[in-house]
């Protein structure tokens, strides 16, 4: 029997940051359980190792799939999430996006209270040492280190081109005054090497005495007496022990891991509790429900440009080159995000804030990289910022082991479909102007004069995730919110969710920087509430 004060169930983004700012106070003791291995490995570091990790499920990426999609004409979607510490900060394209300062009043507007723009840029400041230097809205000095690419690849120069030939607007900073726009993105990197959530609040921490970080612990259930969370029950090294809570447990598990974890617990809707003969602890009807994500849809070129990163004899040649390149100056393609531009538009003029999202990738993208093509090549991914349909995350059985069914309705909604495909006929504009001229060569998949209808029908068989999945254990006062403001599980004392699954509704944008900053203020929340 171990006991801490407070008990972090997953090593994640949000996790990673709690520990750092609670055990902060030395009279407090932290124990984080991560389910996954250290971030010791080398694809972690290297920013362009994400290539090796994602495609595949392994040892650092949990690999999930969807239950099959209506909206995609039955297919499975793939949702690659980090199994390590940091999360999916360790494994991601780094981009850091903080979203429109909207989403967060909306936030209020849906029971929310004390998380509008006006509230959570503190903590977003709090967070950040951004290298191009302090603004009124940027910061330096915080944990997370945020830069511009070391070596940015000549091939995005074409897509940002190509939006100004057909008269896009274009901003110099995503997180700064003016959010539309085509731009560079910044990435949470220090020197060329990956700078995840754990690098910036977890490593510089360890040598703490009260802080205990354990790793290879998959976390069963929490244990709940008299409707209060007393600590939890977990698997280390495949012995099972119990670590008791004195004041919190707090859940950092994400939309898939957090709903799962709270259901196990017998926390949510009794009915589906009782498919699975769980006792029901506490009637909660909203855990695993409001789960949505960016549905995204990818144009690809072959090119005959060797600047683009590809699978030849000279990207061969190039790569081996790279690798004494990196070891000695930590520059060159592997510093690489792959999604090194992008920007945020409006589907209509009628929009008043950005609902398009794209990322251009230096790089054949196909199928989450799972299946590769000889040569080189580029894509474009274009994404619906703020998605209307709704699905959900339930067990597939009491066993812990067991995935939980994702079912995130992708498409479902028809409004979804309507903005998607405005956004495919964007970048087909983009991708089709004189700056790709010189490098373009043949189209995948799709063709460049296809009907709408063709169009929805390519979308429906190849559109996925960008990898942004929240809202499962939603934040707020109504009957289906799994949280209040200050993420305290309703019903059930000492028990806080802290992670993406508390948004209400999607950030427009990455969702990496926002979790941070959830963290950061539920670090503040929680100090205060015990002082």
């Amino acid at each position: 029997m171990k006991s801490f004060d407070y008990v972090i169930v997953g090593g994640g983004s949000a996790g990673c940051t709690l520990a750092g700012r609670l055990s902060e106070d030395p009279n407090i003791s932290v124990c984080l359980l991560e389910a996954g291995p250290k971030d010791d490995s080398f694809l972690i570091n290297v920013p362009a190792g994400s290539a090796a990790i994602m495609p595949k499920p392994g040892k650092l990426n949990w690999g999930f799939e969807t239950v099959p999609q209506k909206g995609l004409n039955g297919r499975c979607g793939y949702q690659p999430r980090g199994k390590t510490l940091g999360g999916s900060s360790a494994i991601n394209a780094m981009i850091y996006i903080r979203g429109h300062k909207s989403d967060y009043d909306n936030w209020v507007k849906m029971g929310a209270k004390g998380w509008g723009w006006d509230d959570v840029l503190p903590y977003f400041k709090k967070s950040e040492n951004c290298e191009a230097g302090a603004t009124k809205l940027r910061a330096r000095g915080g944990p997370l280190n945020v830069t511009n690419l070391q070596s940015p690849n000549p091939t995005a120069q074409h897509y940002l081109d190509a939006c100004d030939q057909i008269q896009l607007p274009k901003t110099k900073d995503f997180n700064g005054a003016k959010f539309e726009g085509t731009g560079r993105y910044e990435v949470t990197q220090k020197d060329g090497q990956r700078f995840s959530a754990a690098k910036a609040y977890l490593t510089p921490n360890l040598d703490r005495s009260n802080l205990t970080v354990i790793t290879d612990a998959f976390t069963t259930k929490v244990n709940i007496k008299n409707k209060r969370a007393t600590g939890v029950e977990c698997q280390i090294e495949g012995k099972a022990e119990t670590i008791n809570a004195a004041r919190e447990v707090i859940l950092c598990g994400g939309a898939f891991g957090s709903p799962q974890m709270l259901l196990l617990s017998g926390i949510g809707d009794k009915a589906e509790l009782a498919k699975h003969k769980i006792d029901c602890v506490h009637h909660l009807p909203g855990v695993g429900k409001n789960l949505h994500d960016h549905i995204d849809y990818i144009i690809s070129y072959k090119s005959k440009s060797t600047d683009t990163l590809g699978y030849s004899l000279v990207g061969i040649y190039k790569a081996v080159k790279a690798v004494f390149e990196y070891r000695k100056h930590k520059t060159g393609i592997f510093t690489s995000n792959f999604a090194e531009v992008g920007g945020f538009y409006k589907s209509s003029p009628e929009v008043k804030v950005p609902d398009l999202q794209t990322h251009f990738v230096v790089g054949i993208v196909d199928d989450h990289a799972r299946k590769t093509h000889w040569g080189h090549g580029y894509s474009c991914h274009i994404c619906v910022l703020r998605p209307t349909s709704r699905g959900s995350v339930i067990l597939a059985s009491a066993d812990p082991i067991a995935a939980p069914l994702i079912d995130p309705a992708f498409l479902e909604d028809d409004e979804d479909m309507d903005v998607l495909l405005k956004g495919v006929k964007l970048v087909d504009q983009i991708v089709k102007a004189p700056a790709f001229n010189s490098i373009r060569g043949k189209r995948l998949y799709s063709s460049e004069n296809m009907s709408d209808d063709e169009w929805r029908e390519e979308i429906r068989n190849r559109a996925d995730t960008v990898y942004h999945p929240v809202g499962t254990c939603k934040m707020g006062v109504d009957k289906m919110a799994v949280v209040d403001p200050k993420l305290k599980v309703h019903g059930i004392k000492g028990l806080r969710v802290v992670d993406a699954s508390i948004m209400p509704q999607l950030n427009s944008g990455n969702t990496n920087a926002p979790t941070i900053m959830i963290a950061e203020k539920a670090a503040d929340m929680i100090k205060t509430a015990h002082e």
